[in-house]
């Protein structure tokens, strides 16, 4: 399978190394130190599930050197989306498929703008990853998980073969007949662990471990699953509960992304994740004070260390 990768970091890294790994033909589309390491000594993938190394990468920074392919995966940071959906173009042919496994609730109508709805499918992400120098990812915890489907839910051809692919690479995969409820279902848990563990400073374990932390990570989710049912998505009833007890089986020093890139001084994800739920929960009449606690202590970092 012809696959481009739109961002080359933990995410699109980690993924894109397993499926070339396995023998897909796979382009990364990245810059900067990442693309120069990645050229010349290949892409190394550190991780509990097993190392590996691709060497040579099949990497360009220029999409129109590569041409339509059968499927783009879009893994750039939310701030960086409608430069790298422009820069994409070259590789969208009239059969392909455009899936995003970023983070929050935005990028499904972002890829219909740009390439028609008819070659976009939705997609969630599921893993902890970082450059932990360039042409090195690695993978901290042990979940690495690609959920993805038709909008309209049906199991399409496409959707099919790509299912296969990851498989073959043995990446846990799903086909979700349901797709928009499963991005939802996550950014209920990602809004409010990137919120906790970056505002606190610390992984998930001392913030599930005392009371006070814990409820105020449960109040945050709870906020996020009420602004979803008012845009019209219905969750399950034990949402909150499940993803809580999923907070439970995490190791105990799981940090967020966004953490890290605090920690680097670098731009946050902030404005997509929990300033989204307070400019959606002030739209729709949603009260969400956990999350604009969470946004104001933040508020100041989002575009990298002030000063």
């Amino acid at each position: 399978m012809r696959i481009a990768i739109i961002g080359a970091g933990g995410v699109g890294g980690y993924f894109g190394a397993r499926l070339a790994a396995a023998g897909e033909q796979v382009t990364f589309i990245a810059r900067g130190a990442q693309l120069d390491a990645m050229r010349k000594d290949g892409l190394r993938v550190i991780s509990p599930l097993g190392d590996l190394a691709v060497h040579p990468v099949r990497a360009e920074s220029d999409p129109a050197t590569v041409g339509p392919v059968d499927l783009v995966l879009v893994a750039v940071k939310l701030w960086d989306t409608e430069a790298a959906l422009h820069a994409a173009r070259p590789l969208v042919g009239s059969a392909t498929g455009v899936i995003s496994l970023q983070n929050g609730v935005d990028a499904v109508d972002a890829l219909t703008r740009s390439f028609g709805k008819a070659a976009v499918l939705g997609g969630v992400a599921h893993i902890a990853a970082v450059i932990e120098q360039p042409g090195v990812i690695r993978h901290t915890g042990t979940i690495a998980r690609l959920t993805f489907g038709e909008l309209d839910g049906s199991t399409s051809a496409r959707a099919a073969t790509f299912l296969a692919a990851c498989r073959r690479a043995r990446i846990e995969a799903f086909l979700s007949a349901d797709i928009r409820q499963a991005i939802w279902e996550k950014f209920v848990f990602l809004v409010a662990v990137s919120g906790m563990t970056t505002l606190i400073r610390l992984g998930i374990g001392p913030i599930r471990s005392d009371p006070v932390t814990r409820a105020m990570l449960g109040e945050a989710m709870q906020e996020v699953a009420a602004v979803a049912s008012s845009t019209g998505i219905v969750l399950p009833d034990d949402t909150v509960d499940r993803l809580m007890q999923f907070c439970d089986s995490l190791p105990p020093g799981m940090v967020s992304s966004m953490l890290g890139d605090l920690q680097r001084g670098n731009r946050l994800e902030l404005e997509w994740l929990a300033g989204a739920v307070v400019r959606m929960g002030a739209e729709l009449g949603v009260s969400t004070p956990v999350n604009r606690a969470i946004y104001g202590g933040l508020k100041l970092y989002a575009d990298g260390k002030p000063g």
